[in-house]
């Protein structure tokens, strides 16, 4: 098997130095008697065969010993500098295969392989003007070969010499046609040098070139747009609808033209009539939708407008989840939750893979109190995303709303597990499972986790307020429930709930004309006064020694709603039980 590789690269390298000294081979050009290189004398061949042969197989460092050997006895022959120079770049010591490279081109001036090579080193180096001068020798030299003058173009335009530019695509224009990319390569070049007349001439030229190409047609009309000629850009837009009458993107132009001009119900027909074809894209479609209206325009000013789009959306591409989605949107931010939340529905229905769209259906039910949905939902979304810490969340909260503490407790506990980096919500999770055991009657776990969303989040008014309060309806560490409960109330001081708790712990405290102050001001509360909150009042009262009030306010309890299992026994001997 050895013997066959070797034999191989022999073969290779007879072939490479028998017809040319340098391996740059072209793919369209042939080689003249002009491009004929220096033979390489017979004996130097077998080395340069071994030097080929380790350079092949990956021995990079005995390879580059033996060309530098190699040039040592032949000085006069360019190809150990060439393959010296390519070595030299591999292993980024591009300043000797700079020098390396012009001596190859320098011994062999005629071989335009070293020349092109030599330019590709000058280009890696920066050197701009030197490759320049190479290409602008070589497009002489061959004035055939168009790729020379598109490398030379190119170059021109990295030295920002833009008329060089211009000069040189011309000249490949006249040698090829009017082509899009140099018409429209020319049109960006006058642009930038604030020449309009000029990048004019160019997207007509390009149009009469092939005057049924809608493409070109539309490049001009959009250039007539951004240069304020609205009537030349209306005539163009309607010669595509003339020769390209299916054109998906007519439609979307004519409506941005007459939304320009200020033409808002002819832009909005136009609108209509893109949004109906079923060959535009849908992405196309949204980006439009929400390129012409803004936030408050779909919302408010144009709604009828967006609705009546989003409903040819729909139509359109009824299997498409974006559709839906869209529509689910503005249902959305127009307060019509419920079909919101059938349209987003129907996104699942399609794709059941975008977490996101279920996260919006969980909020809507949520927002709207369907616990009963949010829980069937949740159960769903969990065994999905089982990642995804808010699924847990909502899920829970379900739970514990529709009474099922235990698995509450579960859905919360599973979801404080997978909360990363987000101390707010796992304050929350805690919180949530100190409410849910104390509904369960366990309150040394009830205590455990109030404490630890305190660890997390000190100043959480909620968890201090009800940790507050359950530890004063047990009667327990009352001095740890009255600092945990002031300072609930300093965070929120408008809360009548907090108010009321840090009363009820001033009681529970024998602090009785205190609790009657902030329990009074829960009393004023705009939103309502609760049963509970008027039976504490009255046993304030009660301590106080004012029984006719206690009975007064243990009455408005009752009227109000259900009180205290003690509330009717209070009533009933116009005394106080606790």
């Amino acid at each position: 098997m050895k013997r066959l590789i070797i034999m191989s690269i022999v073969v290779f390298l007879i072939g490479f130095f028998g017809q040319e000294t340098y391996a740059v081979p072209p793919k369209k050009h042939k080689k003249t008697e002009s491009e004929s290189v220096k033979p390489v004398h017979a004996s130097s061949v077998p080395q340069l065969i071994d030097a080929k042969r380790e350079e092949i197989t990956g021995n990079m460092t005995k390879a580059e010993e033996l060309f530098r050997s190699y040039i040592e006895k032949y000085p006069d022959d360019p190809t150990a500098y060439f393959e010296l120079a390519r070595i030299c770049i591999e292993e980024k010591k591009t300043d000797e295969a700079l020098k390396l490279a012009i001596k190859a081109a320098d011994l062999d001036p005629d071989n335009r392989w070293l020349q092109l090579y030599l330019a590709e080193v000058e280009q890696m180096k920066g050197h701009v003007k030197e490759a320049l001068a190479i290409y602008e020798e070589l497009s002489e030299k061959y004035p055939d070969e168009l790729d020379y003058y598109y490398q030379l173009g190119a170059l021109y335009l990295q030295a920002e010499k833009f008329k060089d530019a211009i000069r040189i695509y011309d000249e490949i224009e006249a040698k090829a046609g009017v082509t899009e990319d140099i018409s429209t390569q020319k049109e960006k070049i006058y642009l930038a040098l604030n020449d309009i007349p000029d990048a004019q001439k160019e997207l007509e030229k390009l149009v009469a070139s092939s005057p049924e190409n809608s493409k070109y047609l539309s490049v001009l009309a959009e250039f007539y747009m951004s240069n304020k000629m609205p009537d030349k850009a209306l005539a163009a837009y309607k010669k595509i609808s003339e020769i390209d009458p299916g054109n998906p993107y007519i439609h979307m132009s004519m409506a941005d033209y007459y939304r320009k001009s200020g033409q808002k119900d002819k832009a909005f027909e136009e609108l209509k009539l893109g949004f109906s074809n079923p060959n535009l894209d849908i992405d196309t479609k949204v980006n439009i939708l929400l390129s012409f209206y803004s936030v408050n325009q779909m919302f408010n000013e144009d709604k009828d407008q967006a609705y009546s789009l989003v409903k040819i959306l729909v139509g359109v591409h009824p299997n498409d989840p974006k559709s839906h989605s869209i529509f689910g949107d503005l249902l959305y931010q127009d307060k019509k939750y419920a079909e919101s939340r059938d349209e987003f529905l129907h996104v699942i229905s399609l794709d059941s893979s975008k977490y996101v769209v279920w996260e919006e259906v969980m909020r809507i039910d949520l927002q709207l109190e369907k616990y009963d949905q949010l829980a069937e939902l949740g159960e769903k979304a969990v065994e999905l995303f089982p990642e995804q810490t808010l699924v847990y969340f909502f899920t829970g909260i379900a739970d514990f709303q529709l009474k099922k503490f235990t698995e509450a407790a579960n859905e919360f506990t599973l979801g404080s597990k997978v909360v990363v980096n987000n101390d707010e919500l796992l304050s929350q999770f805690y919180m949530y499972l100190g409410d849910t055991y104390h509904s369960l009657n366990k309150s040394g776990e009830s205590d455990k986790y109030y404490q630890k969303s305190l660890d997390v989040k000190a100043d959480n008014p909620y968890v201090l307020n009800n940790f507050a309060y359950y530890l004063s309806v047990r009667n327990v560490e009352l001095s740890k429930a009255e600092s945990m409960s002031k300072k609930a109330v300093s965070l929120d001081t408008a809360n009548a709930s907090f108010q009321d708790t840090y009363g009820w712990v001033l009681y529970r405290l024998g602090k009785y004309t205190e609790a009657k102050t902030w329990i009074g001001k829960a009393l004023k509360d705009k939103d309502g006064v609760s049963a509970e909150v008027l039976e504490h009042y009255g046993d304030v009262l009660y301590k106080l020694g004012d029984s006719t009030g206690a009975l007064e306010y243990w009455l408005k309890a009752k009227e109000k709603g259900k009180g205290s299992e003690l509330l009717e026994k209070k009533i009933g001997e116009k005394k106080l039980y606790e």
